[in-house]
């Protein structure tokens, strides 16, 4: 559904499991500081209102949005995250290079999910020019940030779910 009929900060409360047990790796992109910066503060603020302790989610930055799976596989060596946020902003231009920029995050978060098995949260705006990139980022259609914490602790507590042994119901 399109963020301009859903408010992005809008979902079920009662449908999301503690974030208290996991551990969150968020990676921000520095390109379009004034709507990077207000999606990680709704994603932090989502994932401590659920639960998440502070010192267990590791933030750092990039340059932009482009770098954004780069550093989350390098967050990813670590072992240490039960899954990992990448927030950017690509606002179209003149030329095509949004198109390129956006895809090679989608393509490189969607083969790193897959490869690893750790959920790479896909928190990035692409967006057609900068209003409808601040209506995104705590404006008039939500914060993706928000979208992109609940995600990531869905997918975490989905992980974890999985990874359980299942529970037998008499045969084998």
């Amino acid at each position: 559904m399109a963020s301009a009929l859903k408010n992005l900060s809008t979902y079920d409360d009662s449908n999301i499991p503690s974030a208290e047990p996991f551990t969150f790796g968020i990676v921000v992109s520095e390109w379009n500081t004034h709507i990077t910066h207000a999606l990680y503060e709704g994603c932090f603020a989502t994932l401590t209102n659920h639960g998440a302790k502070a010192e267990n989610i590791r933030t750092v930055q990039v340059p932009g949005s482009f770098e954004l799976p780069a550093a989350a596989k390098m967050l990813a060596a670590s072992k240490r995250f039960d899954a990992i946020i990448c927030l950017g902003c690509v606002i179209k231009g003149e030329t095509r290079h949004d198109e390129y920029i956006n895809q090679a995050v989608a393509t490189g978060l969607t083969g790193l999910s897959i490869a690893s098995g750790i959920p790479f949260i896909f928190g990035l705006l692409t967006a057609n020019y900068e209003q409808q990139a601040k209506d995104r980022a705590g404006g008039r259609h939500g914060n993706k940030g928000v979208e992109a914490a609940v995600t990531a602790i869905r997918m975490a507590a989905l992980r974890k779910e999985l990874s359980q042994p299942s529970k037998s119901i008499g045969f084998q």
